[in-house]
């Protein structure tokens, strides 16, 4: 069943998902925020070294307006598990319960999505990234700007 947002627009992705501690939630759940949607695994060299980045993102914007979302590739969810831990990571991590729609379907990881409070795009990244920048955590802020008003 498609998600309806305020005023009738319908939010685009339907993707049920798991926390680490196997809670079903769904990306449509995040609704009207945008949504840092990053694929990776704990085997992936670039996907642990652009993390670091990722969590002083995290520790740095508002949550009530910027939602994370850590996909887990990994097909032994205690790997996953064991790997944040170890690193003492906070940002929400989950994993998926099926194939990946677009856009989230991605050859490469680590892989990231930035979705906009609608659920459309607005960004894509495939390959390893800074993401603990100034300037990337304004543009996360931007557009959370942009599309409240």
């Amino acid at each position: 069943m498609p998600v309806v947002l305020t005023g009738g627009a319908i939010y685009p992705h339907n993707v049920p998902l798991l926390t680490l501690d196997g809670q079903a939630v769904n990306l449509s759940d995040l609704k009207g925020k945008v949504v840092f949607v990053n694929l990776w695994a704990s085997w992936c060299p670039p996907c642990r070294a652009e993390m670091p980045g990722i969590e002083a993102l995290y520790k740095k914007v508002d949550h009530s307006k910027v939602a994370f979302v850590m996909l887990s590739l990994d097909e032994d969810a205690a790997k996953a598990q064991k790997f944040v831990k170890a690193k003492g990571y906070t940002f929400p991590v989950y994993l998926r319960t099926a194939d990946l729609p677009a856009p989230f379907d991605s050859n490469s990881i680590p892989s990231t999505v930035i979705l906009g409070p609608d659920g459309q795009v607005a960004a894509r990244h495939d390959g390893m990234a800074n993401y603990g920048t100034p300037e990337f955590k304004a543009g996360l802020e931007q557009l959370a700007a942009a599309t409240s008003r």
